[in-house]
């Protein structure tokens, strides 16, 4: 039996499917002052549990940057009605006003 190159490709395209990895964005997550430190805990074992990470704890106010999937974000923003978070994208700013994406 002869195996037409097009099968190659199909079985080459579905293992691609099954091992593809959703992609890490980097991001800043903020929450109100008043927010209680367990639901920031929670949010961030919702990120490491998703595969992600954290990158850095900020102390001037209650959040922290890491690198998270898109699917984590939205479980993190929908989770708490009463602290609503607020997930911006981690960018470098300089003082002229260019932006860069990290």
């Amino acid at each position: 039996m002869k195996l037409s190159p097009y099968f190659f490709v199909l079985i080459l395209g579905l293992l691609q499917g099954v091992f593809a990895v959703e992609s890490q964005k980097s991001v800043i997550i903020s929450f109100p002052d008043n927010t209680p430190d367990s639901v920031i805990l929670e949010a961030k074992k919702t990120i490491t549990d998703a595969g992600g990470w954290i990158t850095h704890e900020y102390n001037l106010f209650k959040g922290f940057a890491a690198k998270a999937t898109s699917n984590a974000l939205q479980t993190i923003s929908t989770t708490s009605t009463n602290f609503l978070p607020v997930i911006e994208e981690d960018q470098v700013v300089s003082i002229n006003g260019d932006i860069s994406r990290e």
